[in-house]
């Protein structure tokens, strides 16, 4: 576990343009120094990774101010080493990873679907809601109507109960 084991790492960036066939080392993040070793970058790189510490469990960097000269791949090696009492473990991982600059952002097909299918799903929830709302009212009036019916006839059953009981009194009419 992380507290438990005193551990350092480093990560360095590397830069491979597009139709370069090498890469060049652009960037470092050791003991809590940052450093750009490639003048095209200056400037520009910034560390977004652990902070305030030597173990860095996130080697991640902004490039910013974007150029077209920025499309090509980019690889993170990330060296890790893990500090016991007699023993000192390394372990290290690198990733790739491929930007293409574009001048303006374009819209995925997915993009568009997907948005798409969430009007339809908000329209659809929409309708649903409306019957929903209908079938009820439906069966609250029908319920009310079927109340009043049954008090109504509960009253005159009452009122034709109590004139029974009273035959020795006349009624004028």
């Amino acid at each position: 576990m992380r507290g438990e084991v005193v551990a350092s790492a480093t990560v360095d960036w590397w830069f491979m343009a597009k139709g370069e066939s090498e890469f060049t080392h652009i960037y470092t993040y050791a003991e809590m120094t940052a450093s750009i070793t490639d003048e095209r970058f200056e400037d520009r790189l910034a560390w977004n990774g652990s902070k305030k510490t030597d173990d860095v469990q996130d080697g991640s960097i902004y490039i910013l101010n974007v150029t077209f000269n920025d499309t090509g791949t980019f690889r993170c090696f990330f060296d890790r080493i893990l500090i016991f009492p007699n023993y000192e473990y390394h372990t290290n991982a690198t990733k790739f990873i491929t930007i293409s600059v574009v001048g303006h952002a374009t819209r995925g097909m997915a993009s568009i679907l997907s948005e798409v299918m969430m009007y339809v799903s908000i329209i659809g929830l929409q309708l649903w809601l409306v019957v929903e709302m209908v079938y009820c009212y439906r069966k609250i009036a029908a319920a009310g109507e079927e109340a009043l019916r049954e008090s109504e006839a509960e009253y005159l059953a009452i009122t034709s109960e109590s004139k029974d009981n009273c035959a020795g009194v006349a009624v004028a009419e």
